[in-house]
């Protein structure tokens, strides 16, 4: 029999409730997108590790490719989701100012992007214009040193390896629907009023901080 690994990953804990993001985000999306949309991912990357032990035990590797592709596929369902309830906060929005403590993200973006205005525009338009389902995203880029945006398809695909996801805005249908309708842009410039700056700025402080390690000579 197979020693299958104990479910390593679980659905973590709301930093908030359910109405703290009102009126950009109603609380039944939050639950819903937390409690079953999230919690499905968690329990698809786990099934799929356990999948992929018994194909170890069993030598078995016909589905490798389909479990291969499950398992990324919910894990970073998983780590987006993860990062995004932190990303948010009821009295979040505005831009990142010196004087509240985020000037070295402030600094980046502008040297990145040439304005905070043309970083905004880049990550709505990646965010809104994602086709289907999919993600706007702020990463840091450790070979360059440098943020980029990223337009995540699913929640893998298209994205530079090695790049650290920092601010996250989820285009999936369920993240906006029922409130918004079919209206994502709307949704997408609506969430530039709960980003919480001070948790992007940890998020770029530690992925700095750890870019050494991908860069190393052997």
């Amino acid at each position: 029999m197979a020693t299958l690994p104990e479910h390593p990953y679980t659905l973590p804990e709301l930093p908030y409730d359910y109405a703290a993001l009102e009126p950009v985000i109603n609380p039944q999306i939050i639950e819903l997108h937390h409690d079953k949309h999230h919690a499905a991912y968690v329990k698809g990357a786990n099934d799929a590790l356990e999948q992929l032990a018994e194909a170890r035990d069993k030598d078995a590797w016909g589905a490798v490719n389909g479990l291969e592709k499950n398992l990324a596929f919910h894990l970073s369902g998983h780590i987006l989701h993860s990062i995004y309830w932190h990303n948010m906060t009821g009295d979040g929005g505005g831009e990142p100012l010196a004087e509240d403590g985020v000037g070295e993200l402030a600094d980046a973006i502008a040297a990145s992007f040439g304005s905070f205005a043309g970083f905004r525009a880049q990550l709505t338009k990646a965010a809104a214009t994602t086709q289907g389902s999919g993600w706007g995203v702020l990463a840091y880029e450790p070979v360059s040193a440098r943020l980029i945006v990223e337009q995540i398809y699913d929640h893998q695909g298209n994205v530079g390896q090695g790049s650290v996801p920092i601010l996250v805005f989820d285009a999936w249908e369920h993240a906006f629907y029922l409130q918004y309708k079919n209206q994502k842009v709307d949704f997408i410039e609506a969430m530039w009023q709960v980003v919480n700056w001070q948790d992007v700025a940890k998020r770029y402080a530690s992925a700095r901080e750890r870019a050494h390690s991908l860069l190393l000579a052997p």
